[in-house]
């Protein structure tokens, strides 16, 4: 059976520190920074567990604000090999 994962990208500059993500993601892929601040002044989210994500995109449903972006994989490969191809592809294009 096929593996789903996912990946999340966070626009760090549009994001207010609402925690409303950290809170809604079921597999504690998220957080906010403790000390760093974005450049509105804001503390922001960032992935703090990116093998953990599954794709599910309740992040970015709950986001108020649209900074979160998250991709969905099928996994046909072993998910070592999985991210040397994308990261392969990446370096080629």
């Amino acid at each position: 059976m096929a593996k789903i994962f996912g990946a999340v990208e966070i626009n760090r500059n549009r994001c207010k520190g609402c925690d409303l993500c950290v809170e809604a993601c079921p597999c504690d892929v998220l957080a906010l920074h403790k000390r760093e601040v974005n450049e509105r002044g804001y503390l922001f989210a960032h992935v703090v567990n990116p093998d953990a994500c599954i794709g599910c995109g309740a992040c970015a449903a709950v986001c108020p604000d649209s900074c979160i972006e998250v991709y969905r994989f099928v996994e046909s490969l072993p998910r070592a090999e999985f991210k040397n191809n994308i990261v392969k592809e990446a370096k080629i294009a």
